[in-house]
Formats: C-alpha cells, sequence, structure tokens
C-alpha cells in the first residue's frame, strides 16, 4: 500500500525518507513470519500506524530505526498471527501455531542483526532490551541453528568460488550437499535425482538461464523450502506478485545464510507433526 496520500506536508516527507527501506522491511518481516502473506500484513499494518498518525513517528532516530521500531512495536502488540490473512494455507497455519509456542525474541535478534545489518545497540533499541540481552538471544538463536535435524540441500549458484562458500557454510551446519547445479536443466535434474530438503538459488544461471525458473520447474514437482541469492532483492520485494519469502543479499556474510537457513528449515519442518 502507498504510505502517503493526500495528507500534510510532513507526512509527504516521512513517507519519502521511508519508501526507501520498504522493501527491506518486507524481507524482514516474511522471514520473520515465514510467509509472504503473513509478512506484508505486518508490513500493512505498520504503514497504516504511521499514516494515522504521524507525529508519533520516532524523529530523534535514523527513519529506518523508527521504522523497524514502528513495526516491532505491531509485531509485539497485536494478534494478526492468530487471524487468517489474506489466503494463508496450511502450511502457514501450522508455522503460525509453532510461533505461538515459541518466543519469537531470539530469532528476531538473529535476523535483525544477521540479515537486516543492524547493530547490536541498533536492536537493542528496536527490541527495547539491553545491548547484552540482545547477545544472549543471538547465542540462544545460533545454538538453535545448530540443533536443526539435517537437511539434503541443492545449491543454484554457477560462480564457483561462491558456490564453494555456500557448501562449506550449509555442510557446516551440519547438513549435505546433493549437488551443485550451474543451469537451469541441471538444477532440475538433479532436484528429481535427489529430492532435497532445501534449495539455496541464485538468479542468473552460467547459460544465461534463470534460477527463478529453475526453481518453479523445481517447485512443480517437490515442495521444498527455498532461498533465493540475488545482488538485487528490491527486484523481488514489490509486494505486487507472489514472491520469495526468503533472499540473501548478495554480497552475503556467512552469519546472514546461516540466519536465512534456520528460519527456512524452521517453517518447513513445522508442517511435520509436532
Amino acid at each position: 500500500m502507498p504510505l502517503i496520500g493526500q495528507g500534510e506536508d510532513y507526512t509527504m516527507s516521512l513517507g519519502q525518507k521511508l519508501h526507501p527501506h520498504l522493501p527491506f522491511l518486507r524481507r524482514y518481516a516474511r522471514a520473520l513470519t515465514g510467509s509472504q502473506t503473513h509478512g506484508d500484513a505486518y508490513v500493512r499494518a505498520t504503514l497504516e500506524a504511521i499514516v494515522a498518525a504521524p507525529e508519533e513517528f520516532p524523529a530523534d532516530v535514523d527513519p529506518r530505526l523508527g521504522l523497524y521500531r514502528t513495526f516491532h512495536a505491531i509485531w509485539s502488540s497485536s494478534h494478526l498471527e492468530d487471524e487468517p490473512m489474506g489466503g494463508g494455507d496450511d502450511r502457514e497455519a501450522i508455522a503460525q501455531a509453532r510461533l505461538a509456542r515459541l518466543t519469537p525474541l531470539p530469532r528476531q535478534a538473529l535476523l535483525l542483526t544477521a540479515l537486516e545489518g543492524f547493530t547490536v545497540d541498533d536492536v537493542a533499541y528496536l527490541i527495547a532490551m539491553e545491548p547484552s540481552d540482545v547477545e544472549a538471544l543471538v547465542e540462544e538463536a545460533l545454538a538453535e541453528i545448530e540443533a536443526q535435524t539435517r537437511a539434503k540441500v541443492l545449491i543454484i549458484e554457477d560462480e564457483p568460488i561462491i558456490a564453494m562458500d555456500i557448501e562449506t557454510i550449509v555442510r557446516d551446519l551440519g547438513h549435505d550437499v546433493t549437488a551443485i547445479a550451474v543451469t537451469r536443466e541441471d538444477a532440475v535434474r538433479e532436484a528429481m535425482a535427489e529430492r532435497p530438503g532445501l534449495v539455496l538459488a541464485d538468479i542468473q544461471l552460467a547459460d544465461d538461464s534463470s534460477g527463478i525458473d529453475a526453481v518453479k520447474d523445481i517447485l512443480s514437482e517437490i515442495s521444498v523450502p527455498v532461498i533465493f541469492i540475488t545482488a538485487f532483492p528490491e527486484r523481488l520485494l514489490t509486494g505486487e506478485r507472489p514472491e520469495p519469502t526468503f533472499l540473501i543479499t548478495k554480497p552475503f556474510q556467512r552469519s546472514t545464510v546461516k540466519a536465512a537457513i534456520s528460519q527456512a528449515l524452521f517453517f518447513d519442518q513445522a508442517t511435520a507433526p509436532a
């Protein structure tokens, strides 16, 4: 939804300041909730709150910090996760039930630092905690990653050095790599040969084929969580069409990949019987 409409100059100026940060807030919200539907609903609620009372928006911090702070106020006080959100499916409902039984704070702290690049002090401000508590939450989340059930991972990446780096991260987390595919055809063939439990996919592949098309082909045959890797995440986060829930921006940090894998597997495993 547009942030600004026919409001006063201050609202328009605020909207212009926040607009560049909205694709990344959508990315964060989707990773936190595990779905585009739920994540975008929280972002819409955040923007509606800002439009309704722009004078309450934090004016003494960077606009991005203020935006995420407002989002977290909505996240912590609302019950959107308990309600149907625009066609949510059974997978989302099960994942949300799991979230209701687990504290989201460790995942919030990990995603805010590893995925969104906030400092520990920034995160302390965003979730109203002490920096030492944030560090403890991140450690707790990392421990949760280490405890993940082992998964078979298909890597779709045509740059050898990046592919090797991703493979090392995946194996260090205790998962197995089924194959490294460099083209759309390779990816589909490898996925059919040995069904993966997770796919990590680049967008531009060696023969100019599309990683997005490769993933569509794979998903037409099997159900598997996917993490996309791209240098231009904002192109896939417009909110105007079905989009990937999990995105990693190139160049990436190892902690970012770990956080994304943890979240993707968490929501995929939420579909299994508790």
